[in-house]
């Protein structure tokens, strides 16, 4: 499957279509938004905007948030149009975080992620305990609080336990590497999160372990396709697995609603 077909699949299945647990799918002639059901931040996956009318688009779709007192995130990726997007979200009064890679991998029954057998105190997490210990490793990795995505992860595998799959690592009872994949719906593709290792023990294969966890997963569940959004940490590793960059994109982040 060649790059744009990849492209396009993925466009057609994670953003136009895509359904995402805990949150209410809208869709308008201009974008597509999820609203949280349960007050957290809401997101725009998609939009069909153009350079005459995508500052009206804007300033409506922060006055739609606002009436409901979200702040949301306008997930912009480098093949959308306007080609100016990011720039005009950003003038509009959004922050634009790291440009992330999105990367996409085929997998079939011969790819050396499904024959990776390295040994670790590895464990497939599904407890609040669990949870709560990938909490924690997240706010030390990245100094800020991740209370937000606890709360979101446990209700997401206490609802819907077969699309949320997450693994660990200990090293003397404490969780020092921890990934997470979700099986999207309706879908070709399983996405992966997390894959965060504490610094002092990086370099022992852990993040190579833990993907090859969940492409195991993904596979047994019949998903042919991995995605993530890689930071330049993970972007090599990814590649020497087998990803494939597609394009890159950017989280925007709305002026905040909350009182």
């Amino acid at each position: 499957m060649y790059k744009n077909e990849l492209i396009s699949l993925f466009h057609k299945e994670l953003r136009q279509e895509a359904q995402t647990q805990s949150y209410l799918r809208e869709e308008t002639e201009h974008v597509v938004r999820h609203i949280s059901q349960f007050g957290e931040s809401g997101f725009i996956v998609a939009s069909n905007v153009n350079e005459d009318n995508v500052r009206t688009i804007i300033k409506h779709e922060l006055n739609y948030f606002s009436d409901l007192g979200q702040d949301f995130e306008w997930k912009v990726y480098s093949y959308d149009k306007p080609d100016s997007l990011k720039d005009i979200l950003e003038q509009e009064g959004f922050s634009v975080d790291p440009a992330e890679a999105l990367m996409v991998m085929k997998l079939d029954e011969q790819h050396h992620l499904l024959k990776n057998n390295q040994h670790f105190d590895f464990k497939e997490i599904t407890d609040e305990k669990g949870i709560q210990d990938i909490v924690d490793l997240e706010d030390a990795i990245w100094n800020e609080s991740h209370a937000e995505l606890g709360k979101r992860l446990w209700r997401d595998k206490q609802n819907n336990p077969e699309a949320l799959y997450l693994y660990g690592i200990y090293e003397d009872g404490t969780l020092v590497s921890a990934a997470w994949m979700y099986i999207e719906a309706n879908s070709s593709f399983a996405s992966l999160w997390g894959g965060s290792t504490l610094p002092m023990y990086r370099g022992k294969g852990y993040y190579t372990a833990l993907l090859a966890a969940r492409a195991k997963k993904a596979f047994e569940k019949g998903y042919p396709f991995l995605t993530v959004d890689a930071s330049p940490m993970s972007r090599p590793i990814l590649e020497k697995c087998g990803f494939l960059c597609l394009a890159y994109s950017y989280g925007c982040q709305s002026p905040s609603n909350k009182l």
